[in-house]
């Protein structure tokens, strides 16, 4: 009778002990990382994650992400996804039509000032102030930024290779697109910040 208690026992805890939650196995960053920084195995580790929590456009390999670029930091334990990658994972979210333009400002310093995520004006300038007058007039208002070669940029793996110093890559309409393209060689470029809600 005791053998027979402690067996229906048994099955009793089995039956009412839950099962274990389904997980995922994805990427996410080993240590806080900065915008910029060219990712390698030793900057992300695998962890668990249920199903439903994993956002879209997650990596469980990280041969995936060898070398690619980050457009955002990351905190320790944050999970990686291809919109915080420079590629064309950086328009995720943005309007139909949206083209990732880059633009070369005339001050590359000025590029430590604004960071991805901050809102611009991009302000063309011509003239020399001398045999021509300077003129200046904003050529797209409130333009999301996307990737900035400030900090520890490179040119990664989107951009050209070359010397990408100065360079910002902003989220534009396809009427600023047609505005901003080529604009650097009709004088100097530079950017305004602006805040979330100013008139685009």
């Amino acid at each position: 009778m005791a053998l027979l208690l402690c067996a229906a026992a048994g099955i009793a805890v089995h039956q009412l002990t839950p099962a274990p939650a389904r997980t995922v196995g994805v990427l996410a960053a080993a240590r806080d990382l900065p915008a910029g920084a060219n990712l390698n195995g030793s900057d992300v580790n695998t962890v668990s994650v249920p199903p439903a929590m994993m956002p879209d456009g997650t990596f469980a390999d990280s041969s995936r992400v060898d070398g690619k670029q980050l457009a955002a930091p990351l905190r320790k334990g944050q999970l990686l996804t291809d919109a915080q990658l420079v590629g064309p994972g950086l328009l995720t979210g943005a309007p139909p039509g949206s083209a990732a333009v880059p633009l070369r400002m005339a001050d590359p310093s000025s590029i430590q000032l604004v960071s991805p995520g901050q809102l611009v004006n991009v302000v063309l300038t011509s003239g020399n102030g001398y045999e021509q007058a300077s003129a200046s007039k904003v050529l797209a208002k409130s333009v999301p930024v996307l990737w900035t070669s400030g900090q520890e940029g490179r040119s990664g793996q989107w951009l050209a290779a070359g010397d990408s110093d100065g360079l910002l890559v902003v989220a534009a309409t396809p009427a600023q697109a047609g505005a901003l393209a080529g604009a650097s060689t009709q004088g100097k470029l530079f950017f305004v910040l602006v805040g979330s809600g100013a008139a685009r």
